[in-house]
């Protein structure tokens, strides 16, 4: 177990400690200017800047400082021939490279608006009963994940059918929620022996997904009242407390574009018509920009036929288990995992497909 190491050992290109270090003092020092929250808005985006600042900081520190420790408790036992402390220093190896990869997964994610909150949408595909249900399977599975990595999730808008549910937007709020989940959009399809079909027959369903970051107050999208139509209507749910008495729902139409959204689970209708505006505004952003770079569209994927042929990922059930990127080609059979939201595999994959493209 010889063990030579270059002495001193330097890390540079993601973790440039001084320059990073400088800026989060940087970020610091405004933190305690007397008139630090007379603008709210600009104070919070202050303190999410300087998140990802420590962020991309303080754990490559840690890593860095658990690597050179390692590296000495193997130097200092490189002439021992003893299997126990051999597994030690093996399993430590194996613990600092689970440490490193979601490290490293993240210094993938430099495009524009990765580092972004996201708008993510999901609508079922034709097939009644068994696609509804596969939508909100994915949904599920997308709130499963935000969880797991302490995001916060906030339905903006829900709209169910028998089954399951026809759409759905979610925003996800939290450091490169959109760099990590910009790969998830697309077609994805269900192949499985439907619970609702009484003679057991194999079914296949599909799905959409769409993602959208959410843009910054500091670009300029011109909307005009001629430009669209805005409608009210009331929000509605299972029943209960769920079911709103008055129109306080709102869905934007843009004429040229086609874009639609809506969002009924804000407080009042003022609420919605702001979060409806945020995203239409994100949507538009996306949109002239796939307009100019439609050979790269590195901001956004767009939408596809829900039907065969057209998916990225194929979710198999039965005969066998199995999911299956069809871009990366990455597939696993724990499908039970997927579905409850581990889909860190495959988002890592796809930023390094996307990375080789």
């Amino acid at each position: 177990m010889k063990i030579s190491r270059k002495k001193p050992t330097k890390y540079g290109g993601v973790f440039d400690d001084a320059k990073v270090l400088d800026k989060i003092k940087a970020e610091e020092e405004k933190t305690l200017a007397d008139d630090f929250w007379s603008d709210k808005q600009k104070a919070e985006q202050t303190y999410q800047k300087l998140n990802m600042l420590k962020d991309s900081y303080y754990p490559w520190k840690e890593l860095i400082g658990e690597i050179d420790e390692l590296e000495e408790l193997m130097e200092m036992y490189a002439s021992e021939e003893d299997e126990t402390l051999r597994a030690e220093l093996e399993a430590q190896i194996d613990a600092l490279d689970e440490k490193f990869r979601p490290l490293k997964t993240k210094t993938l994610l430099d495009g524009e608006f990765d580092k972004n909150n996201l708008y993510l949408s999901i609508h079922s595909g034709a097939g009644g009963t068994e696609a509804s249900d596969w939508a909100s399977m994915l949904m599920r599975m997308y709130l499963r994940w935000v969880e797991r990595h302490g995001f916060k999730s906030e339905i903006l808008d829900l709209e169910e059918n028998e089954g399951g549910i026809k759409s759905v937007t979610i925003k996800v709020d939290g450091p490169y929620a959109f760099g990590y989940l910009k790969g998830e959009a697309g077609v994805h399809r269900l192949v499985r022996i439907s619970p609702f079909d009484a003679q057991k027959r194999r079914h296949t369903s599909f799905a959409s997904v769409y993602a959208s970051a959410e843009v910054d107050d500091n670009i300029e999208i011109d909307i005009k009242p001629e430009d669209y139509r805005l409608d009210t209507y009331r929000a509605g749910g299972a029943g209960g407390q769920h079911v709103n008495k008055t129109d306080s729902a709102v869905r934007i139409t843009h004429y040229a574009t086609g874009i639609v959204v809506q969002c009924q689970n804000e407080r009042s209708q003022l609420m919605n018509k702001e979060m409806a505006f945020k995203m239409l505004r994100s949507k538009l952003y996306e949109y002239y920009q796939r307009e100019r770079e439609k050979e790269k569209e590195k901001n956004a994927i767009a939408k596809k036929d829900i039907a065969w042929g057209s998916q990225i990922r194929s979710y198999v059930f039965q005969p066998y288990t199995l999911v299956k990127d069809h871009r990366t080609n990455y597939s696993t059979g724990n499908i039970t995992a997927v579905m409850d939201g581990e889909i860190d595999d495959f988002i890592e994959s796809y930023l390094h497909f996307q990375k080789e493209e």
